[in-house]
């Protein structure tokens, strides 16, 4: 039976095992599984004696095996196996719980190697499921030596695949697999000096020296890295291949930014400037603009808007929530100013619209007479249509997938793509990310916005500040200004949808429950100091007309203290707000905090922020929320996020896309590597677009992107 990388995992290992990786990982093919590689390698240690062995430390002992015997355990249904051995300093106990059958192996008078942690049961010293080898003949002291210094591969495992199942499983593909082509064509391989790939997986998994899974993990690296800078090296050749109606500024853009209340700041100009250029090119623009909460990005983005409805264009915008889309409107409407949207008559979309409302919007943006459609997911139903598609804005990213994204520009004959972050993406973030798109940033912020100072309330060090809290609330209302209240929840029984919640790693302790706007708000009226202070809730499930009547009484001054879930996290600008209490501030993502934290300061007051915690000093936690606070640096931050997660989930929820898979590579750590095959890879798509001479890469990029490498093929 020939094995090859894409050969069923099933065939292999059996139906069983199959379903359990299937089931753990996700795992059908024999690629998947050799491609779960050890986290960590552990070392059986230098040889030590029995008499010398302190509890608690990891021994390795060349003994002999001097009495065996079992016995029932007294507490529940089984057996132990007791295996005494001696090197004749000292005896220790070998105990095994429900495997007599090693019995065949573990004889009276056989010498091995024994290594695993030294524990103390009644006083005596034991090895519970210790690892061993025995010696069939008399060993030398060399092979001794190189069997306690052979690397131990540890895998992420789970409560139904441990370490060792998942070891054993790899062996057994191993054996019988046949590697047949490189991904990383020879030439590469030799000037960067890598392992092949037969080699590389040999040894990641069975090394027998610490440099040979290191320069295996660095050849695999390197080619994960080549993977993915190939696939968007094709992304980027595709696009480039593709002819789009040319937008150019004219007298209408003139007007628009000569009659803007204020003055761009440069990055706004140069923005600006290169996104004029992007679209009078024949080819479709991809351009991703970041820039921080407040830098000004819609101000950029209605100038494109502006240009492309001079031309006869129209744009459609796709905002993640209905609360944002509906801010979008608002705030698109004031910014284009009363002849521009009499121009461009903007149009809402969403899902609650009612019916002959979203029937008169769908019309619009059939028959050209709106040339600005913004809303939600809706307008990637099959019943959204464009006279004239021209340029497709996607607000915050990462709430979308590249298929999402594909979706509504498809409604357009090749349109001008523009994507806006909040989320700042640090360089090398951005070029795995978002290799596919050119990287627009808008650094310096307008003028006019006031500081912002935040602070973590550590709960678990000082209970009492919650009192405190509540009293600087009160004192902002008192002096004329308004506050948020963020909280996770909606009620003890209900989420909030869009809320990111981040992850808890083994090691933290089990959460404890959340605090829910439902509840928060009754204790706020409760707080003495707070009595007289206006008060509302808001959150995801609410219908969306009384969404929008909270927040715009909130916006009018007429509510005090508004108590919210992260709809508010984006969009929402309410000068007069100059503090902000986020609850349970640890379940949120850094950059979720940074946003949140970005709806105060945002007129002429300072911004305060408050960041509750009940994360204990030293977690990974409370790690997260003091770096929030540390800085109000998006772009620091963002590089600060990244080495505290995984890039997968870096700008939250995990998209559709070559991103999807990274095992070895760091994009933080990896800036070197990644330029590297950027380099490679637009040099191996410019010289076979189609990568015909490349299908041990395409099977790899196919397998990325959860394609068939035949139909990826074909397809490019």
């Amino acid at each position: 039976m020939s094995v090859t990388l894409d050969s069923p995992l099933g065939a292999l290992v059996g139906d069983r095992s199959q379903k359990a990786f299937q089931k753990a990982f996700g795992y059908t093919t024999v690629a998947d599984l050799l491609g779960h590689y050890p986290r960590r390698y552990a070392t059986r240690g230098e040889l030590t004696s029995i008499a010398e062995i302190p509890p608690g430390e990891h021994a390795t002992l060349v003994a002999e095996i001097v009495s065996v015997s079992t016995r029932s355990m007294r507490q529940k249904r089984g057996s132990v196996l007791e295996v005494a051995i001696t090197d004749g300093t000292g005896l220790v106990t070998l105990t095994f719980f429900n495997q007599a059958w090693r019995q065949k192996d573990l004889r009276e008078g056989a010498r091995g190697i024994f290594a695993g942690k030294v524990g103390l049961y009644r006083g005596a010293r034991q090895l519970a499921h210790p690892d061993y080898e025995l010696f069939e003949d008399d060993p030398s002291e060399q092979a001794q030596e190189e069997w306690a210094k052979k690397p131990i591969p540890l895998y992420p495992s789970t409560s139904s695949l441990a370490s060792w199942q998942i070891a054993k499983a790899i062996g057994v593909v191993l054996d019988v697999l046949d590697v047949s082509g490189e991904p990383v064509p020879d030439a590469i391989r030799e000037t960067e000096s890598l392992a092949s790939l037969a080699w590389s997986l040999e040894h990641i998994h069975r090394p027998k020296e610490q440099d040979q899974w290191q320069k295996a993990r660095d050849s695999l690296r390197f080619q994960e890295a080549l993977v993915l800078q190939t696939a968007l090296a094709v992304r980027r050749a595709e696009q480039k291949n593709v002819e789009s109606v040319a937008r150019t500024p004219g007298a209408d853009t003139n007007a628009f930014l000569a009659g803007l209340p204020f003055e761009l700041t440069p990055d706004q100009s140069s923005v600006i400037n290169e996104i004029h250029e992007d679209m009078s090119s024949p080819h479709p623009m991809t351009r991703l603009i970041q820039g921080e909460v407040g830098s000004g990005k819609t101000v950029v983005a209605a100038c494109a808007m502006v240009t492309v409805a001079q031309t006869g264009g129209q744009t459609a915008l796709l905002a993640p929530t209905e609360v944002l889309a509906t801010q979008h409107f608002r705030s698109l409407v004031k910014t284009l100013g009363p002849d521009m949207t009499a121009r461009l008559n903007p149009v809402l979309l969403t899902g609650s619209l009612p019916a002959a409302v979203k029937k008169k919007a769908l019309l619009a943006a059939a028959s050209g007479a709106s040339h600005l459609i913004i809303g939600t997911h809706a307008l990637l139903s099959d019943a959204v249509s464009f006279a004239d598609l021209g340029l497709v804005v996607i607000d915050e990213q990462h709430r979308f997938g590249v298929d999402q994204r594909e979706t509504l520009r498809q409604k357009g004959r090749h349109p001008h793509l523009l994507v806006l972050t909040a989320t700042p993406i640090p360089r090398t973030v951005a070029m795995t990310v978002f290799g596919d798109l050119d990287v627009s940033t808008i650094a310096t912020m307008p003028e006019g916005r006031s500081p912002i100072t935040s602070h973590v309330v550590a709960l678990a060090d000082h209970p009492s500040w919650m009192t405190r809290v509540w009293q600087r609330v009160a004192e902002e209302v008192e002096n004329g200004r308004q506050a948020f209240v963020v909280a996770p929840a909606i009620s003890p029984s209900v989420r909030e949808e869009e809320h990111e919640e981040q992850e808890i790693s083994p090691e933290e302790p089990e959460p404890r429950a959340l605090a829910t706007v439902e509840e928060t708000l009754p204790l706020l009226q409760a707080v003495p100091e707070l009595q007289s202070a206006r008060m509302e809730a808001l959150h995801g499930r609410m219908p969306t007309d009384e969404k929008d009547e909270v927040m715009s009484r909130f916006g009018a001054g007429q509510c005090d203290v508004l108590v919210a879930t992260t709809v508010i996290e984006v969009g929402i600008d309410v000068p007069n707000a100059s503090i902000m209490v986020i609850l349970d501030a640890d379940r949120f993502g850094m950059s979720q905090l940074h946003q949140l934290r970005g709806r105060v300061g945002r007129g002429e007051h300072p911004g305060t922020c408050l960041l509750v915690t009940h994360a204990e000093q030293g977690t990974l936690a409370r790690a997260r929320v003091e770096s929030v606070a540390s800085t109000l640096d998006g772009f620091e931050l963002a590089a600060k996020d990244v080495e505290l997660r995984s890039e997968g989930d870096v700008l939250g929820v995990r998209q559709s896309g070559v991103r999807s898979r990274l095992k070895l590579l760091r994009v933080t750590r990896d800036g070197d590597i990644i330029d590297k095959a950027k380099g490679y890879a637009d040099e191996i798509v410019s010289a076979d677009p189609t990568l015909a001479g490349h299908k041990a890469l395409v099977f790899e990029i196919a397998r990325h992107l959860d394609e068939d490498s035949e139909d990826y093929l074909e397809k490019t």
